[in-house]
């Protein structure tokens, strides 16, 4: 119980940030083409640092321990999410929004929404199992996410877009700082700190911007998006949830993957269909309106979670 009222508190603050993100870009102080510059300042700067910053901690077996359960965690609930969005939608299997509408269902907003709530949750701790989860999340989103929505594979570019991937790099430099007990000095921990610190409230504003340059009056006849969020938010948090309770799983780790299981839809698949000419506003409708039921069923999610692994 005490994690879920800590999660809708979280969620309450995340909100107040989202909604500071639609007043600036709805009074004019901020214009919406912002949004894309906040967010490569998010994706190439801010969150490396504050993945880095995670690792920078003592070394403890038992935590490398959990950090590599993680990774199988994740690797396992991110197959399954894959698995139950392609069951659920095999009657729609040919009809030309499928790979947007199974995009958006299969990768959450792991980073945008769901790294500031496992920072107030657990700390740099969970940071460090969430960025596990992010890891595998990347190569899964640019092989069988990218092959999904551009309805190609070319190798190369694949591989160019994962070893491009500033988070996985800062995974890797992290990883080898804490294995290696490299002992930081102060000068370069502070500044990641605080740049780190800035990915809370910017990825929220973002969020923010995003929902004041919709038109969700537009958006709620689409049937799909619907389908989407029942899937996304539902279906795939719920069965991954009954996993972990039939398998035994518990410890920080396995609630850490499963709060990012249980996220909004991924703020790229708005622009993956722009790049690949799928149905933009079932895309933009899917990220907002997943992201606006998240405010209900995240800390509903934590209670579940209590009560599953507790």
């Amino acid at each position: 119980m005490e994690l879920a009222v800590i999660t809708a508190k979280q969620v309450a603050v995340l909100l107040l940030l989202i909604f500071a993100g639609f007043a600036c870009v709805k009074t004019g102080a901020v214009k919406i083409e912002a949004k894309k510059a906040f967010s490569d300042l998010l994706l190439y700067l801010i969150v490396p640092a504050m993945v880095i910053n995670s690792y920078l901690t003592e070394f403890d077996p038992k935590v490398l321990q959990n950090l590599l359960q993680s990774f199988a965690l994740s690797t396992v609930l991110l197959l399954l999410g894959l698995v139950i969005t392609f069951l659920l939608t095999l009657r729609i299997d040919k009809e030309k929004n499928t790979p947007i509408l199974r995009f958006a269902c299969i990768f959450s907003n792991a980073a945008y929404m769901g790294f500031p709530l496992i920072e107030a949750l657990f700390g740099a701790e969970g940071l460090l199992y969430a960025s596990a989860y992010v890891t595998v999340f990347n190569i899964l989103l640019w092989t069988v996410g990218y092959a999904m929505v551009s309805g190609k594979v070319r190798p190369g570019e694949v591989l160019h877009s994962i070893l491009t991937t500033p988070v996985l790099w800062s995974v890797l430099l992290g990883l080898t700082l804490y294995l290696c007990r490299v002992n930081v000095p102060e000068l370069i921990r502070q500044p990641l700190q605080l740049v780190g610190n800035m990915n809370t409230p910017l990825s929220m504003i973002i969020t923010g911007m995003l929902i004041a340059g919709s038109k969700p009056e537009k958006l709620l006849g689409n049937r799909e998006i619907y389908r989407i969020i029942l899937i996304r938010m539902l279906f795939i948090p719920l069965v991954s949830f009954l996993l972990f309770r039939l398998l035994s799983v518990q410890g920080m780790g396995a609630e850490v993957v499963l709060l990012l299981e249980a996220c909004p839809c991924a703020a790229i698949t708005t622009m993956f269909a722009i790049q690949f000419h799928h149905d933009e506003e079932l895309a933009a409708g899917a990220v907002v309106f997943s992201t606006l039921s998240s405010i209900l069923t995240l800390p509903l999610y934590a209670l579940l979670l209590t009560m599953v692994l507790g």
